[in-house]
């Protein structure tokens, strides 16, 4: 990961993170990103789609009661 950049790194990783969570993620990505990404940065990231997502659907719940 010495030639990666760290902006392009978390671009990477937030891409990865989020084809996951759709569930589309081709083999050989996947092997590309175990040898590419940090473990640690995809946790947070994870964590980070989770808060979003769940606010998300809290956000949208309340907009649908409140009419």
């Amino acid at each position: 990961m010495a030639g990666v950049s760290p902006k392009k790194s978390i671009w990477r990783t937030a891409k990865a993170v989020a084809w996951s969570f759709a569930g589309l993620r081709s083999r050989g990505d996947y092997e590309e990103d175990v040898k590419n990404l940090n473990p640690i940065h995809i946790i947070v990231a994870g964590l980070v789609g989770v808060f979003v997502f769940v606010a998300a659907l809290v956000l949208l719940v309340n907009w649908m009661v409140a009419r």
